[in-house]
């Protein structure tokens, strides 16, 4: 009846370990995702706002900010999606000894992010809507692409895979 109860008590330890794995891999993407969620709602708000703004008596870097902060929200998310994807194919894709280690993720979520958004203030692709070149675009993307990544480097997301028996 003990080596009964053992056997109970080892097969719900692995069921644990395995929910516990996929619950700290959750809790990777969603803090990403938190982020991104508020970011979205910031643009959302000054988009409001934006009309009202371009057609005041507001000052002229006021406009500028205002017109060129998609950019720098487009490259913080960009970053911030691209390592919350990378880290969850690195999770159910790869074995855990061919795991990508998470900073090799998030400087690949960098890279990829930078050429799509910067890509797409030199006009080679139109994938995000109609853009118009704009130094000040370029600028805030770059910024944006910088603070996406000093985000994902302070929050340190990574997926781990419990160790299988």
């Amino acid at each position: 009846m003990q080596r009964a109860l053992g056997n109970i008590t080892h097969k719900h330890l692995k069921f644990h370990a395995h929910t516990s794995c996929q619950y700290t891999a959750m809790r990777a993407i969603l803090k990403l995702a938190r982020i991104q969620i508020a970011i979205i709602v910031l643009f959302v708000l000054l988009k409001f706002v934006r009309p009202s703004v371009l057609e005041g008596n507001f000052p002229e870097w006021t406009k500028t900010m205002l017109l060129s902060l998609p950019n720098f929200f487009e490259g913080i998310i960009g970053v911030l999606m691209l390592t919350g994807i990378g880290l969850y194919l690195n999770h159910k894709l790869l074995g855990l000894k061919k795991q990508i280690k998470a900073n090799l993720i998030y400087t690949f979520a960098l890279i990829a992010a930078a050429i799509y958004v910067i890509s797409q203030e030199y006009k080679v692709h139109n994938l995000g809507g109609n853009n118009v070149y704009d130094q000040n675009d370029v600028l805030f993307s770059v910024v944006g692409l910088g603070i996406g990544y000093v985000i994902v480097r302070i929050t340190k997301p990574v997926v781990t895979r419990a160790m299988e028996s």
